[in-house]
């Protein structure tokens, strides 16, 4: 990368606005100069990249003059709002939030699964949700073999996944739970120390979240395949970061064991952990700080044809959500798409 970049990070006090930093940092992104933006709660706060004091700007239409990447984490209000006018000022809009994913038009993207859909942007790329992500790195490769016909998903999915406010409620509820105290409960409806609530997203009159259907619909057209039949059940779990999936994976020919665990060893992004002689099998907390989906448990799924049970790890704010962000800005660079 021979040139150097105008950034904006939009939600940039956020958990993931946070990791976008980090990972801007570690991975030698060609910043020239980096615009940190958030909402009029967060102005003047002082944020650090790269050794530099960056002071946080209030969002206006005027954050995105002379920027060339904007990388929104603030939410779909937000994002309907402000990445058209970062358009019109000459930004690429990568986007975070639920605002566009399934916009036709808006490039739905996975570097390691759709990398090609990029060079129909028309100015905004949509980021993933963050079990849709980690969901399609592990079984696109397998796709790619022989296709999918049905997938049932189960979602074990941490609280960052929410945001700060429910990392600090788990934080709270524990320390509540071992004083014997009131359990205080803001972020969400029930207790969540020490229990899973199977109610990820608003609650539709199908007697589906719209998580679940997010996750449905985002696989489909990631991997241009309207056909795959899915459903999928998504609860929160008492895990800071890192969400976990049970899938089974039902295909049109019959996959052997080691066939998948030998595709899935060479998958872009995926990291095999699958010994269970030696208790080796992905972990949310090892997966913490970590870049890669991490899939084990691998084992032929006895109740149907052709089926195969996979257990699918990966942190939700790194590659979940901040990373593959800036894989997609990393990409439009290599591809010479700004």
């Amino acid at each position: 990368m021979s040139k150097d970049y105008n950034v904006a990070v939009v939600g940039a006090t956020g958990a993931v606005g946070e990791e976008m930093l980090r990972i801007l940092e570690e991975r030698s992104f060609p910043v020239r100069n980096l615009r940190v933006v958030a909402s009029e709660r967060s102005e003047g706060r002082v944020l650090k990249f790269c050794g530099e004091n960056l002071k946080v700007e209030r969002l206006s239409s005027a954050s995105f003059k002379g920027v060339e990447i904007a990388l929104f984490s603030a939410g779909a209000q937000i994002s309907r709002e402000f990445s058209p006018q970062a358009v019109k000022k000459g930004s690429v809009v990568v986007d975070n939030s639920s605002a566009f994913r399934m916009e036709s038009g808006v490039p739905l993207v996975v570097p390691e699964v759709n990398p090609d859909a990029i060079k129909d942007h028309q100015g905004i790329i949509a980021n993933p949700n963050c079990s849709t992500i980690q969901l399609v790195v592990a079984i696109n490769p397998l796709h790619r073999i022989t296709r999918i016909k049905r997938l049932i998903i189960s979602t074990y999915q941490a609280v960052s996944g929410t945001g700060r406010e429910a990392i600090e409620e788990l934080k709270g509820q524990i320390q509540q739970w071992l004083k014997e105290e009131e359990i205080k409960k803001e972020v969400y409806p029930h207790q969540i120390a020490f229990n899973l609530l199977p109610h990820i997203g608003q609650f539709l009159p199908n007697g589906y979240t719209d998580e679940e259907l997010k996750l449905g619909n985002e696989t489909k057209k990631i991997m241009e395949d309207d056909r795959i039949g899915i459903t999928a059940t998504c609860v929160r779990v008492p895990v800071f970061i890192g969400h976990s999936e049970a899938v089974t994976v039902e295909m049109e020919k019959e996959p052997s064991v080691p066939q998948v665990k030998r595709i899935l060893s060479r998958a872009p992004g995926v990291i095999l952990q699958d010994n269970i002689d030696d208790h080796l099998y992905p972990l949310p907390l090892e997966a913490a700080g970590k870049d890669e989906v991490f899939v084990g448990r691998i084992r032929k799924d006895k109740s149907i044809k052709n089926g195969i049970n996979l257990w699918i790890v990966s942190d939700n704010l790194r590659k979940g959500a901040a990373l593959n962000t800036i894989q997609i800005a990393e990409l439009l660079i290599k591809e010479n798409l700004l």
